[in-house]
């Protein structure tokens, strides 16, 4: 369990702050591009799903004691078969700045489609709430509106398959990839009779190289605000890994701002109206009151177990990850 490092007034101003005002804030980000192991506490909201004792999926932290996931990580799961890890760098050893908590309650979207993965995203509520710190904090949610132009660099993190043959990596994976607008992404996975929706948010780079994978479903993408990181995306699915031409595909989070909220009726996350050119951004602050291990279906494999910085060549494949 990780060591409490705000105590007296200054917890009680933790647990004050936690909307808008501090979500988003990591002081030990000094990231400028990557694709690489993340050094603690560079993504102090991401967290590590287990199921079962194994490492499933990500998911990322909104307040402190809410986690937002992809749907297809927990459908079916019992609660008392799940585990959040938070302040988590590697899979394997020591992780002395970790809290971890059990699964109170799973809240998958309604109208969540297995088949086509629409509305692949889901809340986990925490048996109780964190402590936050440098290495464990909210990311702030991009709000309803927000826009994230094609070009605009996002980031990706997880615990997935480095490769679509390798195996899982214990430290935290990072890649920065671009926005894909959705006419283009539409048009890469027709071919495949693959629909994207208003829904999905797409990134990736043409000549492929760079995505998620197995491993990493249900976590955070995220772009930079000014000092704040905004969640634009939750990884969902792909074909293959860090195809050319096939983009990793993810839940839009702004479409979700007003069911995320009418789950949640207190200490509400925070979200931010991003707006984005290829190459920077501004916002305003709006008021806020798996990829997964297994196959879904032929072939549909699940994105829930890493990031990608892949040069070898991938099974071609409609994959949740």
């Amino acid at each position: 369990m990780g060591v409490k490092l705000f105590v007296g007034v200054v917890g009680l101003l933790a647990l004050m702050v936690t909307g808008e005002c501090f979500c988003g804030t990591a002081p030990l980000n000094t990231k400028i591009v990557g694709g690489q192991s993340a050094p603690a506490g560079t993504w102090p909201w991401q967290a590590s799903l287990h199921w079962k004792g194994r490492n499933i999926c990500g998911g990322s932290l909104i307040n402190n004691q809410w986690v937002l996931t992809a749907a297809h990580c927990v459908s079916g799961a019992n609660t008392s078969d799940l585990m959040i890890y938070l302040g988590r760098e590697t899979q394997e050893g020591p992780n002395p700045n970790e809290q971890s908590r059990s699964v109170s309650r799973v809240i998958s979207h309604p109208h969540y489609d297995d088949l086509t993965s629409d509305n692949d995203i889901a809340l986990l509520r925490l048996s109780s709430t964190v402590d936050f710190t440098s290495f464990i904090r909210p990311v702030c949610l991009a709000a309803a509106g927000s826009v994230f132009k094609a070009g605009t660099t996002c980031w990706v993190t997880g615990w997935g398959a480095i490769t679509t043959c390798t195996e899982f990596p214990y430290p935290l994976q990072e890649v920065d990839v671009p926005v894909v607008s959705n006419s283009q992404c539409r048009k890469a996975y027709e071919r495949h009779n693959v629909k994207i929706t208003s829904n999905m948010i797409c990134a990736g780079l043409p000549e492929g190289g760079k995505d998620s994978c197995k491993g990493d479903s249900g976590g955070p993408m995220v772009s930079k605000d000014g000092s704040r990181w905004v969640q634009a995306g939750v990884v969902s699915f792909g074909i293959g890994c860090a195809e050319p031409s096939f983009p990793g595909v993810y839940a839009r989070v702004s479409e979700y701002q007003t069911w995320i909220n009418s789950q949640i009726s207190t200490n509400q996350p925070g979200f931010v109206t991003f707006n984005s050119s290829s190459s920077s951004s501004s916002s305003s602050s709006s008021s806020a009151s798996s990829r997964s291990s297994a196959t879904r279906a032929a072939h549909f494999i699940s994105l829930s177990v890493p990031l990608l910085l892949l040069s070898s060549l991938f099974v071609l494949s409609f994959s949740v990850y």
